[in-house]
């Protein structure tokens, strides 16, 4: 059974840093794309980053660049969101995903998400 359980949400002030992690069990994680999406209120999902199926380069949303960085643990199936300088539109729920290829994923057709995990930044 395919699961992705995310960690690492909470309150933070603008400026401020979180890392997000994420278990992935009953798939090997490499061999799929895998990132992250959210979900801020009122507004759809977005990709966030994630890292290619073929060939592990990394993607970003524009907004993100230089500010959050994925990395993964292969051994431990578990991917990880560093985020740094933090600011307050940036709050959504932070879900794990995974697709059989990042040219679906691109395009928002994901084969496995998680429950997610909410981020607020806030003063």
């Amino acid at each position: 059974q395919v699961q992705l359980v995310e960690s690492g949400g909470g309150l933070v002030q603008p400026g401020g840093s979180l890392r997000l992690s994420c278990a992935a069990s009953g798939f090997t994680s490499e061999n799929y794309a895998i990132g992250w999406f959210r979900q801020a209120p009122g507004k759809e999902r977005e990709g966030v980053t994630c890292f290619s199926n073929t060939d592990d380069s990394i993607k970003y949303e524009d907004s993100v660049k230089g500010r959050f960085t994925i990395s993964r643990n292969k051994a431990n199936n578990a991917v990880y969101l560093q985020m740094n300088a933090l600011r307050p539109e940036d709050t959504a729920v932070y879900y794990c995903v995974a697709s059989h290829q990042i040219a679906r994923m691109v395009k928002g057709d994901i084969d496995y998400w998680g429950k997610g995990t909410q981020v607020t930044v806030s003063s």
